[in-house]
């Protein structure tokens, strides 16, 4: 190939950007969307935003471990660097094979992220990543590396510089620059450094060992000793401040044997298995895990049916409250925590609103309890899936060291749809049945995503994840630590391979092959790496729904009664009847079978509910598997011949019966003196306290009163179910701007091209601004004429615009009619016939002869 037939090499990042296609832009904007935050006028403006620290951190950031390697590697490398010269600090002198087999992809990477650009022969990471990843003495390098020798001797003196190529076996110089290269080729050179360091003492060497990995920096007294002295004075050691001393970065890589990093990392680490299942119990499992979830649910918000707990001045539950409801549900604090946060999330709870706020269910939660129950859990799981709001961090203290609370403020994490994704996809990646070992799955996220600077415990992926294994668990998504059938339609993933079961085992499964690791990366049929849009959600939760649904336990209609007033449900029941036993017992135990117990006061309950005893009784009958038992059938008997008999009204209240001799026991009881009784009429109490006070007043002491109406009708006082106004579930916070979809990147890639072809078209000189960038400028004579002869000569030109909103832009049309004090011309840069009024036109310029 001939010189001139050579692609010219890009000059700058804005040029490597000119030079690739819509797909490779397209790559660019989809893995980095700030940059189209808004869209950038042209290439060029493209190549600035992609340059600028906040997005250079935030790509980074974004690496996995051997991509950040590699980025790191540049960073110490020549600027521009070779391909061999990095591949040399990846893998060493010894070239590590799978180094070697990595590092080209690494550096696709690098390249589609416009981190890196420039062909093989002149690789440049762009200037603020090197900022960022170079050592400084403020911010060491990952690599461990200090400063280069010419570096290092920035502010040394030339006299002693001379000494130390001297010393170092080099002959002397006319001057520093000479000097200092001469000392960087002899520590770059694998022979001569060899014979230099076998001159070198033992505890001299021993220096050298304990600097090579970094800190590369260390102290020494105004007399060193002589095991540093013979390092000094042959530059191995070059001082950088007073007391300081370096190892130079040249000698590093010698010691090192080329190596940038300790341990290069190109394969990610497998994520191993510690416990296999049959995929049938895992299955099972889950379901009923699933079954648990809505019940749970459930019950948090008939706990709340009347209204719930107070909403804090500054948002949230109380301790307090958190406390009482996980006594309710029969859970630890934080267990409950994630309940009244997923109800939340999935639009079930929300604040009322009102002056004394509490919380309280939505309308869309009596949506919810009518739907079958694999759909009722495929709302959970889908709000579980793309909530930001982070339960586990409930207990935990904020920036500003204060508690955060349930439902309050401070708990949403961008990160945490992505982690809980992730997870899953790992999970999803294992044979079927196959528990994850929790340690291999951190490892691998570590991998995936590395920490940068900061410290184990400010893990936050890495607590996310936990909590995901956790969760996914409690709700089903997971069976015995196993990823399920429906958990795994839940991540949009297909089926996993089918396998003989060869038993459950509870430990570790027998390998197939040395060792009993289950390497994610070598399945053949994994997840999405990504979340799926809500459209994909939408389907995959149906398909998940789809499958759980014949896993599910059916709802009972029938109870086993016992002689000690209780009755014992199997399972779970119908609606209808767990909703009428709800009110007419009190729930004992719960477990696999939950336990009702019947007593007077929950009788009473029923009654004031519109029930009559004769009402009970066939309740009872038709749905109990054994006979109704005689100390029930006495207690209803019991309770509703008392029930009714007194009747309170509003006086501030009253009490009447037909019993006179029952008032009087009333007046007698020292227990009514607080409501202030007096007789008005053989039959008639009036009371200072109010009706509701009044009953409740009476009920404690013994007494089953029912309320009446002012005309003297029995009030039938069922529960009233709070409910907030409509409210929508919380929105996730993203994680930055969401990534485009194809209608806007094809949007956004057509108008940076159209900006890039107006600021590059080249003018015909003298003409157009002496700035690049500029806008052209003529009068409206010149316009109007350069326009004219351009219709008939059908040449482009290119004209600076204003918009009605006062935006200016560049553009190259081609006229086509000027008339009526507007041209109608065929806009280049949006591919259309437009009609531009010439009064908005600001100038206009000729393009050389050669424009495309």
């Amino acid at each position: 190939m001939s010189t001139e037939d050579r692609p010219v090499a890009p000059r700058s990042l804005a040029e490597a950007l000119r030079a690739r296609g819509d797909a490779a832009l397209g790559a660019l904007l989809r893995s980095r969307p700030d940059l189209i935050t808004p869209v950038p006028t042209d290439l060029t403006q493209l190549a600035t935003r992609a340059g600028t620290r906040a997005s250079v951190v935030r790509a980074l950031e974004r690496l996995d471990r051997f991509t950040l390697q590699t980025a790191e590697a540049l960073a110490v490398a020549a600027d521009p660097a070779a391909y061999d010269e990095l591949l040399g600090l990846m893998a060493g002198d010894a070239a590590d094979p799978a180094v070697a087999a990595a590092l080209p992809h690494a550096l696709d990477a690098l390249r589609e992220q416009a981190l890196v650009w420039g062909g093989d022969d002149r690789l440049r990471l762009v200037r603020t990543a090197r900022e960022l990843l170079a050592p400084s003495p403020q911010h060491p390098s990952p690599t461990g590396l200090g400063p280069t020798v010419q570096e290092a001797t920035a502010g040394m003196s030339p006299g002693r510089i001379q000494e130390i190529v001297t010393t170092a076996g080099l002959p002397s110089t006319h001057d520093s620059v000479s000097a200092v290269t001469a000392l960087a080729g002899l520590f770059g050179d694998r022979e001569r450094m060899a014979a230099l360091l076998a001159q070198a003492p033992a505890d001299s060497l021993e220096v050298l060992e304990r600097l090579v990995w970094g800190p590369p920096y260390g102290q020494v007294t105004a007399d060193p000793a002589p095991r540093l002295r013979w390092l000094l004075d042959r530059g191995l050691l070059l001082p950088t401040a007073p007391g300081t001393v370096v190892l130079p970065r040249e000698v590093a890589l010698h010691l090192r044997r080329g190596l940038a990093h300790r341990t290069p990392e190109p394969v990610p680490p497998a994520v191993e298995a510690a416990a296999a299942h049959r995929p049938q119990v895992v299955d099972s499992t889950a379901a009923g895990q699933a079954y648990t979830a809505l019940t749970t649910v459930e019950e948090l918000l008939k706990d709340w049916d009347e209204g719930g707990p107070a909403v804090l001045r500054a948002g949230g539950l109380s301790v307090r409250d958190l406390k009482r409801t996980a006594v309710a549900l029969d859970v630890p604090e934080p267990v409950a925590a994630f309940w009244v946060e997923l109800a939340y999330a999935a639009g079930l709870i929300a604040s009322d609103g009102e002056a004394d706020e509490r919380y309280a269910a939505t309308p869309a939660y009596d949506e919810w309890r009518e739907q079958p129950p694999a759909e009722r859990w495929s709302v959970l799981v889908t709000a579980w899936l793309s909530a930001t709001r982070t339960a586990g961090l409930v207990g935990g203290r904020d920036a500003k060291d204060r508690t955060l609370s349930a439902l309050g403020p401070g708990l949403d994490r961008s990160a945490a749809p992505e982690v809980r994704h992730r997870v899953l996809a790992l999970l999803a990646a294992l044979p079927e049945g196959a528990a994850p070992d929790p340690e291999s799955v951190l490892a691998r996220l570590r991998w995936e995503r590395p920490l940068r600077g900061a410290r184990p415990e400010d893990d936050l992926r890495g607590r996310l994840a936990r909590w995901t294994l956790s969760e996914a668990e409690l709700l089903g998504v997971t069976g015995r630590g196993a990823l399920s059938a429906h958990g795994r339609a839940l991540l949009g993933a297909p089926a996993a391979p089918a396998k003989s079961p060869a038993g459950e085992s509870s430990g570790p499964a027998e390998p197939s092959g040395p060792g009993d690791k289950l390497p994610v990366h070598h399945h053949h049929r994994p997840a999405p790496l990504t979340p799926l849009s809500p459209a994909e959600q939408a389907v995959a939760s149906a398909a998940a729904a789809r499958i759980l649904a014949p896993l599910l336990p059916e709802p009972l209609d029938h109870v086993l009664l016992q002689a000690d007033l209780t009755a014992v449900a199997p399972g779970p029941l119908e609606r209808p009847l767990a909703d009428m036993l709800g009110v007419l017992a009190d729930v004992e135990s719960k477990g696999g079978a939950t336990v009702y117990r019947f007593t007077p006061g929950s009788v009473r309950r029923a009654l004031d509910a519109g029930q009559t005893a004769s009402d009970l009784h066939a309740f009872l009958a038709a749905h109990s598997r054994t006979p109704v038992p005689q100390p029930l059938s006495y207690l209803i008997d019991d309770v509703a011949r008392r029930h009714g008999q007194l009747r309170v009204g509003a006086a501030s209240a009253y009490v009447r019966c037909d019993d006179d001799a029952t008032l009087g026991e009333i007046l007698a009881d020292k227990r009514a003196a607080a409501l202030g009784l007096r007789r008005l009429a053989p039959t008639v109490l009036a009371a200072q306290a109010d009706p509701a006070g009044l009953l409740e007043g009476l009920r404690a002491m013994g007494f089953a009163p029912a309320a009446e109406s002012a005309e003297g009708d029995v009030l039938i006082t069922r529960a009233l179910a709070r409910r907030t106004p409509p409210r929508s579930a919380p929105e996730p916070v993203p994680d930055g701007p969401p990534v485009p979809d194809d209608t806007l990147l094809a949007a956004a890639l057509r108008a940076i091209r159209a900006g890039d072809l107006a600021s590059t078209a080249p003018r015909k000189p003298g003409t157009g601004p002496a700035a690049d960038g500029e806008l052209p400028r003529t009068g409206s004579a010149e316009t109007l004429a350069t326009m004219q002869a351009a219709v008939l000569t059908g040449e482009a030109l290119w004209i600076g615009y204003v918009n009605a909103e006062g935006a200016a832009s560049q553009r190259v049309i081609a006229p086509v009619r000027v008339e009526g004090g507007f041209v109608t011309a065929y806009d280049h840069t949006a591919d259309e016939v437009r009609t531009f009024p010439l009064h908005r036109i600001t100038g206009v310029a000729e393009l050389a002869d050669d424009a495309g």
